[in-house]
Order: structure tokens, then C-alpha cells, then sequence
């Protein structure tokens, strides 16, 4: 099957920053493809490369095997664009919005309408929302109006650029299972986030970027076996124990602890058995847990042993101007 991404080399400057790096990726079709990096590692650059908002110094890039740059008119008839700010019309109401990208994308008006029309059904906003002035939407409903927009051409390819940034939990799920949906009925997706247990949800495959670069990438299961071995997870009832449990372990150990949270993480380097090992040292000390289980890296720990730092933290500095909304 095609790739629906095809990057080769992409190289990208403003100014004295280097935006992209030579930067190769594939994105295949049928899943979620989640690209992940610190704070200007490139991804919202690469996501605007895609949407043809950007041209690259040097490299190639096919979307759906048409070259983005020699041919831009013909990937935009097949992507839509959710960026990072949603990219609506506050005195508009939410199906007059919808119905005018629809008419930008090129729709007649009763294509227009009836699209509108089915993504506000599919958002939860058929109801009054539809036909409220959207200055009067919540944060959330902004979110999924700005979602249904980059909708209404009925994408092949739709890019999301961290779709979820400030929502609360529930207006966060309910988009999750739209881009479930999507998925299952053909939409092929990619899309940046900072929330790992995002990626670790919605992604089939995994692209982890920085300083412009591919540094590593594969399913959530690969890059976890990646990071290293499983660990033991020890949840204390006194924080004072902390110390106290990471004195007693032999000094090679590979341990993490968090007082504030009362946990200590052992590398599980003799598998099963240091689960026991644990319970036995645990119980010669006389210390109280509340918890403690086996389990295998979170995608938090891969990040961190992968990049040596937070998916907050600052590398680079991505001078692209922002550009939100629908690429048309």
C-alpha cells in the first residue's frame, strides 16, 4: 500500500535556526500516526510542510504519492487542517462556519450544507449548538467545531497539531473516540501531541522527533521494549520509607524514586523473580506499601530515554509563523 506520507531528507531554516534536519519519515495508511518531540523539536514545521504551507530548503515530500511541492494545489483536495489554535469564526454560528469551508473547499451549496450538516451530527453539535453564535461555545466545543471544519471536504488525510491542548478531560475523550471513528472509516490521521498516554491511545505508530531529526520511531509496544526492561513499581504508605527502601537495594541497581509521590521504580533486571526479591526486602524493613506491581515502561520513561528530557521541555526554537485552521 502506498504511504501516505513519503519524506526523504527534508530540510528547513529560518533565519539561523534549523528547523528540519534531513528529516525522513513514512507514514503508512489505516492508522493514527503520532509524532512526538519536545517544544521545537520541528513537528508543527513538518505538519505545515505536509499542508503545503511551508516549502522545504531542500528534500522531497509525497502526500498520497503526489509531490507536495511541485504540485501543492493537488495534495490540498486531499488533506484537511486542525492546528494548534482553533481556526473558527466567533460571530458566525457553528453550522454557518461549517458551511463555509464547505463552499472554500469547492462544494456546491447543497453539498456544503449537507456535509455541515452530517459533521455537526457526528460532533455532538446538532442540537442548538449548530446554530449558536460560536463566541458563545466553550473552549471544548471550539475544539470540535475547529475539527469538523478541516471535515467538511471529507479528507483523505487529516493533520491534527495537537488537537487536544487545553481541553479538560471529558471535551478530551469525546475527541479521542472521534478520531476512533475516523480511523474506522478510512481516514488516514497524523497528528502531533505532547500528551503521550495521547499517543499511547490513539497511535498505531510512533515517530519521535528532535532537533529537526528522526530519532526514533516504531509501534508503542517497540518503543517501549526499546526503552529497556520492565520494572517493579512500589507504592509506600510513608514517604520517609523512600530512603529507606533505596539504601537497602544492591548499589547497582537502576532505581528512580518520587518522595512527593511515596514511589520507588526498580529496574526488573531477573524478570518475575524481582518482584519477589522486592516483596521479601520490603518486608525484612518492616516498610508499608500500599502498592506494588510489575509492569512495562510507560511512554513517559521511553520519551525520556530516548531524548534525555520531558516532552515539555525547550530544544530548538521553531520560528514558522503560526497557521491554524483548514488548509485550503
Amino acid at each position: 500500500m502506498q504511504p501516505v506520507i513519503e519524506a526523504v531528507g527534508l530540510t528547513k531554516s529560518f533565519g539561523k535556526t534549523r528547523a528540519l534536519e534531513h528529516l525522513s519519515l513514512v507514514a503508512e495508511s489505516g492508522h493514527v500516526t503520532a509524532i512526538l518531540g519536545p517544544n521545537g523539536a520541528g513537528k508543527t514545521t513538518f505538519i505545515r510542510h505536509v499542508a503545503t504551507l511551508l516549502a522545504p530548503d531542500a528534500g522531497t515530500l509525497r502526500v498520497a504519492g503526489i509531490d507536495a511541492v511541485r504540485d501543492p494545489r493537488e495534495v490540498r483536495r486531499l488533506i484537511g487542517l486542525a492546528g494548534q489554535s482553533a481556526a473558527v469564526d466567533p460571530a458566525l454560528t457553528g453550522r454557518e462556519n461549517l458551511r463555509l469551508v464547505g463552499r472554500l473547499y469547492g462544494l456546491d451549496r447543497h453539498a456544503a450544507a449537507a456535509n455541515a450538516d452530517a459533521v455537526l451530527t457526528r460532533l455532538g453539535l446538532a442540537d442548538d449548538a449548530a446554530d449558536r453564535v460560536v463566541r458563545g461555545y466553550s473552549g471544548g466545543m471550539r475544539r470540535r467545531l475547529d475539527l469538523g471544519a478541516s471535515l467538511v471536504g471529507r479528507p483523505r488525510l487529516l493533520l491534527l497539531d495537537e488537537p487536544t491542548t487545553g481541553l479538560d478531560p471529558q471535551s478530551r475523550n469525546d475527541l479521542w473516540d472521534t478520531i476512533r471513528w475516523l480511523v474506522a472509516e478510512g481516514t488516514d490521521i497524523v497528528m502531533t501531541t505532547q500528551y503521550l498516554d495521547e499517543a499511547d491511545q490513539l497511535a498505531g505508530r510512533i515517530v519521535i522527533i528532535d532537533h529537526g531529526r528522526v530519532i526514533a520511531e516504531g509501534t508503542p509496544d517497540a518503543l517501549k521494549t526499546q526503552a529497556g526492561r520492565d520494572v517493579v513499581e512500589v507504592g509506600l504508605h510513608d514517604r520517609h520509607d523512600v530512603e529507606r527502601l533505596r539504601a537497602a537495594l544492591p548499589h547497582d541497581t537502576e532505581v528512580t524514586t518520587d518522595a512527593a509521590t511515596r514511589r520507588v521504580t526498580i529496574a526488573a533486571t531477573a524478570g518475575s523473580r524481582s518482584l519477589a526479591d522486592t516483596l521479601r526486602l520490603v518486608d525484612e524493613l518492616g516498610i508499608e506499601i500500599d502498592s506494588i506491581a510489575m509492569r512495562r515502561p510507560t511512554l513517559d520513561e521511553v520519551f525520556l530515554a530516548i531524548t534525555g528530557q520531558g516532552a515539555n521541555a525547550a530544544t530548538v526554537t521553531d520560528d514558522a509563523p503560526e497557521t491554524a485552521g483548514v488548509a485550503r
